[in-house]
Order: structure tokens, then C-alpha cells, then sequence
């Protein structure tokens, strides 16, 4: 089926583009969701006429885009979920709890911007891009903790934390502190 791009894909086109999809990623993703129309004689003038209407608002919508990726750039953001002691959490962070946590955080967006390359399944620092406008993306790290203590040592050590790193530092600190009460004595 061919279709006319109303916007950039991704992999797919530029805006205006007259591109040969499958039937069915036309009728269940372009569509639908008003990023491509049928490429007819009939749509192909309707769309001429609508070119720089259509241009226009992509123009001003990156620019909406463009205005909140400095807000998004070195952005982190703190995942709290269950895991086992290997580290491999009980389930997985889904676009929707990381647009959550960037919601939190004080820029709203909505859970189709996240753009998970792999299933985040285990504790740890994740890059995680954010694709605002089709043009305008921006990468945000997920810190993926079992408490927000664990969070903290994750990102000062810029690595998962796992309970036995935990157990050794309760240690540590406890010889600090007892071989500071016997400097004192």
C-alpha cells in the first residue's frame, strides 16, 4: 500500500514522502494515529494544498520540542522495584513507569516519547531515549534501585549495587566507626 507521509518516520520517510508500506502497519499505525494518508490522486493534491499549513505546525511543534529538551539533557531519574539478590528485578520497567518518574520529575511527557532499545529486567544505570518530536530526542538515565539508599550508591559509583555491596559497606563503616572510638580513647 502506498501512503503519503504527513510527518517524519522513523526508518520510513520524510514529510511528504509518497512511500510502499504493508498493508497492515498502514491501517493499524499510520493511519490512525494521522501520520500518513492513502496515497491517491486525490490525496496527493489535497496534500499539496496542505503542505505548508502541515509544515508550519511540524515547525512549531519541534520548536515546543526543542524548548523542553534542555530540561530533559542530564536528566536522572530513580526506578524503585523489587529484586533478588542477583540483581534481576521481579518483573520490568515499562515506558509507562519511566514516564512516570520523568513526570515526577517535572517534564511532562507521555509514555509513547520513551523509546526502550531492550527490556530494563535487572538493577542498575539505563540510557534511556526520549524521542519528543520525530527530529528532537534526548537521552535521560534510569537508575533502576531496590531502595533510594541503593539508588544514591549507584549513582555515585555509576554501576548496579548489589546486597553483598551493601553488607561490605554496613561493614566498613562499622570499622570506621569503631576504630574511631578507639583513636578518641
Amino acid at each position: 500500500m502506498e501512503v503519503i507521509l504527513l510527518e517524519r518516520v522513523e526508518k520510513l520517510g520524510q514529510m511528504g514522502q509518497v512511500v510502499k508500506v504493508k498493508p497492515g502497519f498502514a491501517r493499524n499505525y499510520l493511519l490512525p494515529l494521522k501520520k500518513a494518508m492513502r496515497a491517491t490522486k486525490a490525496n496527493l493534491e489535497h496534500f499539496e494544498k496542505q503542505r505548508v499549513h502541515l509544515e508550519a505546525m511540524n515547525l512549531e511543534r519541534r520548536k515546543d520540542a526543542e524548548a523542553i529538551a534542555p530540561k530533559l539533557n542530564g536528566l536522572s531519574v530513580v526506578v524503585i522495584r523489587q529484586a533478588g539478590e542477583t540483581g534481576v528485578l521481579y518483573g520490568s520497567v515499562s515506558n509507562r513507569d519511566i514516564a512516570d518518574a520523568v513526570t515526577a520529575a517535572g517534564v511532562k511527557i507521555e509514555r509513547s516519547q520513551v523509546a526502550i532499545d531492550q527490556p530494563i529486567k535487572t538493577l542498575g544505570l539505563f540510557p534511556v531515549r526520549i524521542v519528543l518530536h520525530p527530529e528532537v530526542s534526548q537521552n535521560v538515565t534510569v537508575n533502576v534501585a531496590r531502595s533510594a539508599e541503593e539508588a544514591g550508591l549507584q549513582a555515585q559509583r555509576g554501576a548496579m549495587v548489589t546486597a553483598a555491596d551493601l553488607i561490605d559497606e554496613d561493614e566498613e563503616e562499622a570499622e570506621t566507626t569503631t576504630e574511631g572510638e578507639a583513636e578518641e580513647a
